[in-house]
Order: C-alpha cells, then structure tokens, then sequence
C-alpha cells in the first residue's frame, strides 16, 4: 500500500443483526487469505511447508533441495515442478491454523516468475515477505513488492536464515528500509548467526526465545523462555555476542520504528521476524502475529459501489484458470475469491461477461493438487470451479443484481519467441497454444505473415520451458520456441500505422488488434518521440483497472 493511499473503510454494520449475517461476520472474521513472496532460494517453500507443519497440516516437513528421500514441496503439482524441485503455478492451499481458516496462495519462487505470479496477488489481503538474512532485499523481491503497493496489501516480513552467515540485523533493518522506502518495525531481535545463532528476543514481551537445532528442521523445534537478564542465559549466549546483542537492543529500542498494528495494516510499515525455516528457529512466533495482526477478508469495489465482505450476496472473481490439474480427466478449474456472502454447492451464479446464468454443481478446495468437494464456502476463501468453457480470467461470479469488478491487469511481456510444432499434429497444438494462453501463462501474437508459427510473449524465460512441456505432457504435441530479439509490446489505442520503422514489426493478437512489436527500449522510446499523436498500450484494449480494495 503506498503511503499517501486512502486507508480502508470499515464496513458498515447493520442494526438489529440477522442469525445470516452474525453468521457471515463470525466466518469472515477468522479468515486470512495471503499469498507468500520473495526471491528464487530465500527460504520460501521451506517456510510454506513449516507453515503447514505447525498447523498440523502435515506431519513431516521435508525441503524442496533436500536429500532425495525427501517428497516435493506440498504445493508443487505440476511434472515440471517435480522434476526440478521449484513451484512454477501458484497453488492454493487451505488449512486451520489456531482457530483461523488459512487461504494461503502460494506464488512461485523461482528465477522467472509469470503473470500468473502477479494476479494471485491481486487475489490476497495480505502477504508475507521472505528474504534472505545473507542477502537482504534482492531484485524479484523487488518486483513482487512493487506489485503489493500498487495494490495496497499489508505486508509481514520473516529474515530467514539466521542458522548461517547473515548480515548484521540492524544492516538488513536498514536495507528493507532504503530499498523498498516502507518502515521496517522489528517485532523480535536475533542473537547471534550461523552456528552462534542461540534466538530471538520478543521485544514486546521481554522474554527471550532460546532454541535447538532439532532433527534437521523436520518437526517442530522445543522452545524455552527465560528472561534477557538471566545468567543461564548470559552463559549460553556468550559475552562477546551477549554484548553485541545488547548493543544492537539498545540502538532498535531507541532509534528504530515500533511495531503499531494500524500502519502495518495501512501499509506503512512491515513488522520483521528473524529466524530459520529450515531448523524452525522463529517460526511459532511469526506464525502467531500473521494469525492475530493480518487483516481478514476486505472490501472490493465494483460498478455497483463497495462489496463488503459480509454483504449477503454472493460475489466473488476468477484470477487463475488451470488446465490438466488431474490429467485422468483433462479438466480445467476457475480459481475464484469469494470476496462476499456464502458459496453453496450447486447454487446458480451469474458471470457478469456473458450475462447468463451457470449451475455450480462441482465445487473443490485445494490443497496443492488435492481437492475436495466443498458444500460451502465464504467471504476470503478461494473455491475451484470446473470450467467447460463458461469462465476466463477476470469474470465476475455474483448471485443478485448485475455487477462487474475491474477486470484484472494483464502485465506487459518482457520476453518473446516463435513457437513452431515438430511434427503434424497442428490441430493439438492450437488449441493447447490457445489453452494456455488463456490461462494468462502467455500472450500471443501473430506476424501477417501467418498465424501457424506465433510469437508469444511472456514475463520469464523459465515460462519457454513450461510450455514446451505442458504441450508434450497434456497436448502430445512435440514443440520448440526460438527467442526473438524483442523488448516490448504495446497495443495501438488510435492512429493506424503502416510500419514502425527499423526491425520493430506489425503483429495482431488473437482478437486481430493491432500490436508493434518493438526491438528494444530505445526504439519504443524513438518511436515514441517522434509519433506523439498515437497512443500505445502496454495493456490490451479490453482490460481495465485490477479489481478494487478500498
């Protein structure tokens, strides 16, 4: 959330409350949809697991780069995923954790994120922020966190890695501080690193957290509480590093930002928690502030005026479609956030693009690529739709009076190539081609040349190899993709044009609008400079504003 934004209003509450809604206030109260960021190798997928660890969720945590007796990470479903150990889709995973329903949308962690990255965040209320004590602030943390400002979502931030070399706590203070421009408030205080590493102190409640390493991270660490002062402490810590420690206190409790509940959830400050995922130094307590200090579900706007969360009707939107989750049935499944009333199985919806009506008959909550039938779901929850057809990313799902959220952003392409079938079978890969570009993994353009070898246009590189496999695996279709030396594509919002000028080229999309495919930044910036009177777009004519949080 940028800092001059307008704060969240409350929702309004009605006098004289029905059974229905105290019955919608007491279920939208103890949820929590968040997604999780950071850079490829901060600790990420350890830390989901250890989440779901402590929630009982699973019974043994094992990490992803971890010894080969170890399963793939819960969330990860996808062949691709499970053969190179990284989370590449964004996953969801429901589960209880300390009387809290948990909507965890897992985003990908690895070097080249897609837009799908993007739009589950869109999805939460709130994130947590992992990085790296060794490294600090790196460059995808970079981007995941411009993505929540822009969309005002509270961040908690966990360092991790403290069980190695790590920098100084008050260096990676300062570095959360300077490189992202948002108040870093310390929640706790780490003592020591790497082998020295003997906890952290809670600074609110005086009391410092001592623990062991326990059986390589995989059940929950013992935890032992004593006071700063006491000299079996001193004794354990060490007085050079007590020292230190104290120094560092000392400079935090004096010159540092206190933690205040109201500008983390207004966006103008992330409480910091240091410790290891992978040894679970830190966990529990971070684990109880994301539980008390992230907000529940919040209210979105729509043409028809703000949607409370609590509100009676049902509304929600579709912000991921995903195809072949189940390969022995060859679905598709609409993610939905339910952002109002109560989802029943088999209730009828309005998709607000078509203007008709759909039964839901088959409704599931995931768990990575587990799923079941749900009955009912709320305000916060994000529910799976089979989708013959009727949903795409951005629809607006609502029982009631029409009304349309924004539809959601697509973000401009940084990479691009010509994908070419291997052998015949051109029929399999159009329509996997023209699946996945609706799943929002791609865009899609076509030179005049003809429309059998398109370009596509994509946020990471890793994306290539996503989609060359998913064609084999789900498609039977042996493709190639050849990178082009492209930077940029821009729609054109007025003013025909024949040519661009210099090797940027003329291309259409799949709805046939007209799109410059530009070499570089410097040509996009000449051309720019030198046509004022024509209007380009870095999003496609049909999108608008992402959906509305107060």
């Amino acid at each position: 959330m940028h800092p001059d934004s307008e704060p969240v209003p409350e929702e309004p509450q009605k006098p004289n409350a029905s059974p229905l809604l105290a019955e919608f206030e007491r279920e939208v109260a103890r949820r929590r949809t968040f997604a999780i960021i950071s850079h490829p190798d901060a600790g990420k997928t350890t830390l989901t697991e250890k989440l779901l660890l402590y929630a009982g969720a699973i019974e043994l945590a094992g990490a992803v780069r971890g010894r080969h007796a170890r399963r793939h990470a819960t969330s990860d479903w996808m062949e691709l995923e499970q053969q190179r150990g990284i989370s590449i889709t964004s996953a969801a995973l429901e589960f209880e954790l300390k009387g809290r329903r948990m909507s965890l949308i897992d985003t990908p962690g690895h070097n080249d994120f897609s837009e799908d990255t993007y739009r589950a965040l869109i999805a939460a209320d709130s994130v947590v922020m992992v990085i790296d004590a060794a490294n600090g602030v790196e460059d995808q943390t970079r981007k995941l966190f411009d993505v929540c400002r822009r969309h005002r979502l509270p961040i908690l931030t966990f360092v991790n890695k403290f069980d190695r070399p790590s920098k100084d706590p008050l260096e990676l203070v300062d570095d959360v501080e300077r490189t992202l421009g948002i108040a870093a408030a310390p929640v706790n205080w780490p003592i020591g690193s790497a082998e020295r590493f003997r906890g952290v102190y809670d600074l609110q409640t005086r009391t410092l957290l001592r623990y062991e390493r326990e059986a390589q991270g995989q059940y929950r660490a013992p935890v032992d509480l004593s006071s700063l002062d006491d000299e079996v402490t001193r004794e354990l810590v060490g007085e050079s590093l007590y020292a230190h420690f104290r120094e560092s206190l000392e400079v935090i409790r004096e010159a540092g930002t206190s933690f205040d509940l109201a500008e983390y959830r207004a966006g103008r400050q992330t409480p910091l928690f240091f410790g290891s995922a992978l040894t679970n130094f830190g966990i529990e307590p971070f684990l109880d502030a994301l539980v008390e200090f992230a907000p529940p579900p919040q209210p979105h706007l729509s043409d028809a005026g703000v949607v409370g969360a609590t509100d009676e009707r049902f509304t929600g939107f579709v912000f991921k479609i995903q195809a072949n989750m189940d390969p022995r049935h060859r679905d598709r499944v609409a993610f939905v956030r339910v952002c109002s009333g109560r989802f029943r199985k088999d209730m009828t919806l309005s998709n607000s693009r078509l203007g008709k009506p759909l039964r839901a008959s088959r409704a599931y909550r995931f768990f990575g690529r587990e799923r079941e039938t749900i009955e009912v779901a709320y305000a916060g929850d994000i529910i799976g739709l089979v989708n013959p057809g009727h949903f795409a990313i951005g629809d607006t799902l609502h029982s009631g009076p029409a009304l349309r959220f924004p539809e959601l952003p697509r973000f401009p392409a940084e990479h691009f190539g010509r994908i070419r079938v291997k052998d015949t079978r051109y029929k399999q890969f159009d329509e996997g081609v023209q699946q996945l570009e609706e799943e929002g993994l791609m865009q899609v353009f076509f030179l005049s040349a003809g429309r059998r070898e398109p370009i596509i246009g994509v946020v990471g590189t890793l994306q290539y190899d996503v989609i060359t496999s998913r064609l084999a695996n789900e498609y039977g279709v042996a493709a190639e993709i050849e990178s082009l030396e492209y930077a940029a594509a821009r729609w054109l919002g007025s003013e025909s044009i024949r040519s661009p000028g210099g090797s940027s080229m003329m291309a259409v999309d799949r709805h046939d609008r007209p799109v410059i495919l530009f070499e570089s930044e410097w040509a996009l910036r000449y051309f720019e400079r030198h046509h004022p009177d024509v209007v380009l777009m870095s999003e496609s004519p049909v999108t608008a504003a992402t959906p509305g949080r107060m």
